[in-house]
C-alpha cells in the first residue's frame, strides 16, 4: 500500500476538484504545503518533547545537619547538646532508552559510601530486573519505621540492606508483589573486597565472628564475608473500609566466607504487616535470624558500618510495633506533619546478652524543600544511643535530636 500525497488524498476527497481552475489548483497546493510543514514541526517538537520526558539523567541529592542533646555523654550534656555536619549526597536517576539508572552517593565527615547503584530494565509487562548494588527484599518496605534513625532492625542488616547483586520484582498486579534477588556478595565486594575499610558503609554486614575476649567494638580478627545470597519478599495488598493493608512474609538464605573456604551459613525470615487506615499507618514486624560458623562455637558476630565496627548475638528474635499519623497544613512553608512512635526489640539472643530495645516518639516536618525530624529516643543497649547490641547495660538512655534536611 503506497502513501498518498497530499494532492492526490485530495482529489480522492473531492472529485470536483479536477474541475478547478490552474489557479485554484495552485492556491490549494500551496495550502496544503503549508499545511503539511505545519504538521511536520508540531511532529517534531512532539517527538522532541516525549524524548526530553523519557530520556537524560536527573541529578539532586541532599545537605542534612544535626543537633543531639544525649544522656550519655557528660561533655554533650554540659554542652547542652552539640550541632554537627551530617551528610552531603547526591542522587543520579533516569532512563536512557528503554533502561533506568539509579544511583546515590553519600559524603560524610568520616567516610563516603555508595548507598545504592544499579541499572533496571522492565524486560515484561508487570517485571523488572535490577542490577547492581540494590536493596535486599525483606520485610516492611520501603523502611520499617518512620524517624531519623530506623528501628531495631537496620542496626542487624534486616531493614534498607544494599547488596551487590540482581533483584527481579513483579509490580503490584491482582493485589500481590514479589521481590526475588540473587546476591554474590555484599557492597564492597565481600570478604577480600578492595576497600581500605570494611566498615565504611552505609548499610550493616557481617564482617567477622567474635571469640571469647574480644570487645566489641574491636576490629575482627576472624574476617568474614557474605555471599551467594537468596532473598525473596511476597506481599499481599487489600482494601478496605478506611485504606489498605498489605501483609507478607520474607526470607533469606546464603553463605559466609572466610576468604578461602565457605566458613558458615545464614538465615532469616519476618512476617510483616503495613496498615494505612485514613491518616493513620501501623506496622508490625516479628522475625529471627541466625549465622552459623563452622567449626567454632559462636555466639557474637560483628558487623559494619558508619567507619565503625560494632557487635551482635549470632541469633535472636526481633519484633517491631510502629505508629504514625499524618497532617497535612498550611502553615507558611509547612505543608506536612507526621507523628510517630517507633517501637524495636531484639530478645532471646544466643550470647545470652541483654535485650536491646529502642522506642523514638518525634514527628517529621515538610516545608517545601527542606524536611525536618524530631526524634527523643528512649533506648537500652542501642548503637548511636549509648551502646552495642551485643551491650549488658541495665541502663535506659535518652537522646533528643534534630535532623534539618535541604533536599534538592
Amino acid at each position: 500500500m503506497h502513501k498518498l500525497t497530499p494532492l492526490a488524498l485530495a482529489m480522492s476527497l473531492f472529485p470536483s476538484f479536477s474541475q478547478a481552475s490552474d489557479a485554484e489548483i495552485d492556491k490549494l497546493k500551496q495550502q496544503l504545503a503549508d499545511l503539511q510543514k505545519q504538521i511536520q514541526k508540531l511532529e517534531a517538537k512532539s517527538t522532541q518533547k516525549e524524548e526530553k520526558k523519557s530520556s537524560g539523567i536527573k541529578v539532586g541529592g541532599a545537605v542534612r545537619t544535626n543537633f543531639s542533646h544525649t544522656s550519655y555523654n557528660d561533655g554533650n550534656k554540659n554542652r547542652g547538646g552539640d550541632f554537627d555536619f551530617d551528610i552531603f549526597r547526591v542522587n543520579f536517576s533516569g532512563d536512557i532508552g528503554d533502561v533506568q539508572l539509579n544511583a546515590e552517593v553519600r559524603f560524610f565527615d568520616y567516610m563516603s559510601a555508595i548507598k545504592y547503584a544499579y541499572v533496571g530494565y522492565d524486560f515484561a509487562k508487570d517485571w523488572q530486573v535490577q542490577a547492581g548494588i540494590t536493596k535486599v527484599p525483606f520485610g516492611n518496605w520501603p523502611y520499617n519505621s518512620h524517624n531519623y534513625f530506623f528501628n531495631t532492625t537496620y542496626y542487624i542488616g534486616l531493614e534498607d540492606d544494599h547488596d551487590l547483586g540482581v533483584l527481579f520484582k513483579r509490580k503490584l498486579k491482582d493485589n500481590w508483589q514479589l521481590d526475588i534477588g540473587f546476591f554474590k556478595n555484599d557492597e564492597l565486594g565481600g570478604v577480600d573486597g578492595y576497600v581500605e575499610d570494611r566498615s565504611d558503609r552505609y548499610s550493616y554486614d557481617i564482617v567477622g565472628y567474635r571469640n571469647t575476649g574480644d570487645g566489641v567494638y574491636d576490629d575482627p580478627t576472624q574476617p568474614l564475608g557474605e555471599y551467594n545470597t537468596f532473598a525473596g519478599r511476597y506481599a499481599y495488598h487489600f482494601k478496605h473500609k478506611g485504606g489498605s493493608t498489605e501483609v507478607g512474609f520474607s526470607g533469606q538464605t546464603g553463605g559466609l566466607h572466610n576468604g578461602i573456604e565457605r566458613a558458615g551459613d545464614y538465615h532469616s525470615w519476618a512476617v510483616h504487616v503495613n496498615s494505612h487506615m485514613g491518616p493513620w499507618n501501623f506496622q508490625l514486624q516479628h522475625g529471627e535470624y541466625s549465622y552459623d560458623v563452622d567449626d567454632a562455637n559462636v555466639d557474637r558476630m560483628a558487623v559494619g558500618a558508619y567507619a565503625f565496627y560494632d557487635s551482635i548475638a549470632a541469633e535472636a528474635m526481633t519484633s517491631n510495633l510502629n505508629v504514625a499519623y499524618s497532617l497535612p497544613v498550611k502553615w507558611g512553608a509547612v505543608t506536612g506533619l507526621q507523628f510517630y512512635n517507633d517501637f524495636g526489640i531484639i530478645y532471646d539472643k544466643s550470647d545470652n546478652s541483654e535485650d536491646t530495645w529502642m522506642n523514638v516518639t518525634g514527628v517529621s516536618v515538610a516545608a517545601g524543600g527542606f524536611f525536618t525530624y524530631f526524634d527523643f529516643v528512649n533506648a537500652k543497649n542501642q548503637p548511636f544511643v549509648g551502646g552495642s547490641i551485643a551491650g549488658d547495660s541495665d541502663e535506659t538512655e535518652q537522646r533528643f535530636n534534630i535532623n534539618i534536611g535541604y533536599y534538592f
